[in-house]
């Protein structure tokens, strides 16, 4: 006889129901997902926790070591704010990366429209604008070092056959922050063109051909549609060129050193030696430093992504 399901009365509880496992996709997302949040906990939450506690603490060679500390709220952070250093470090930050950035995006920008164009060699040429951006930073303000150097520099032998006297480019307080602006604006004009030069390659030729046809010149036409329609690329060109050029480090450190009589020294590099420059390292407001330097890139990509969701709503 079948078997008949036994009745439930009014009031009295549902028999437990198994628990439902996770299907086949929802294992896969979780392992796809695992690996990626532990790199970013290991690589830059639990650094920048570890930067937060530092700038928060009173730190030495032998409390680093021990762990032993004493918390000293914001000390650090006042230290840095009444540091004679900070408005010349602030404002050479300022200068370093607005030049750089204005300089890197025109000169990219102007490339990519050159390189756009259908000629022969252009891939050729496109890939040596590259080489600045695969060589090693160590390599290129190495080089640019040489280059400047006020006896043996090959700019100043140029400057020289054309009548005008040498400059002391890294060793003059009025032209170091110049000379590693130049180096910097060297090197990423590659990043700019390759990013804006791939942005051009999706706008549809079809625009520029019924443009033509309108009479409008070469220069209306970039006006009125590669510019406007380069604007999200050129967002995130910006974006990531200014997270990229507010830690510059290497090049400035190379060159000069932040000097002399710190006439190029930005904030990067004042942390640096502030934390590992001296004999005896203050590690709590290098930290404070390198968490100002934290915030304004994050304040950035705030602004960024507020106005790529307005314009997406609009």
């Amino acid at each position: 006889m079948p078997q008949r399901r036994p009745v439930r009365h009014h009031g009295e509880a549902a028999p437990p129901q198994a628990r439902r496992r996770p299907t086949s996709p929802q294992w896969a997302a979780w392992g796809f997902l695992t690996p990626v949040t532990l790199y970013l906990v290991l690589f830059y939450a639990y650094p920048l926790y570890r930067n937060i506690d530092l700038s928060l603490r009173k730190y030495t060679v032998r409390s680093f070591v021990q762990g032993d500390a004493p918390f000293t709220g914001f000390a650090n952070y006042r230290t840095v704010l009444g540091d004679p250093t900070f408005a010349p470090a602030l404002l050479h930050t300022v200068v370093f990366t607005t030049v750089c950035l204005v300089f890197q995006y025109a000169i990219g920008l102007a490339l990519a429209v050159f390189f756009n164009q259908r000629f022969g060699l252009s891939a050729t040429l496109r890939a040596l604008f590259l080489v600045p951006w695969l060589l090693p930073l160590i390599v290129s303000a190495s080089t640019w070092s040489w280059m400047l150097n006020s006896d043996s520099g090959v700019v100043n032998a140029v400057l020289h056959a054309v009548g005008i006297g040498p400059v002391n480019w890294l060793t003059a307080p009025g032209w170091s922050l110049a000379s590693v602006i130049i180096a910097n604006i060297w090197i990423g004009i590659p990043f700019n063109l390759v990013v804006l030069h791939s942005g051009l390659q999706s706008i549809p030729a079809s625009l520029y051909e019924a443009a033509a046809l309108d009479g409008a010149n070469a220069w209306q036409r970039f006006w009125r549609i590669t510019f406007p329609l380069l604007r999200p690329v050129s967002a995130i060109t910006l974006l990531l060129g200014l997270v990229y050029t507010l830690k510059v480090f290497d090049i400035i450190w190379i060159m000069t050193k932040g000097g002399p009589a710190d006439s190029s020294t930005t904030f990067a590099t004042w942390s640096y030696q502030l934390g590992f420059g001296n004999l005896l390292p203050a590690f709590g407001p290098g930290a404070a430093v390198g968490n100002l330097l934290v915030v304004a890139a994050l304040v950035f990509g705030l602004v960024y992504v507020r106005v790529q969701r307005k314009q997406a709503l609009a």
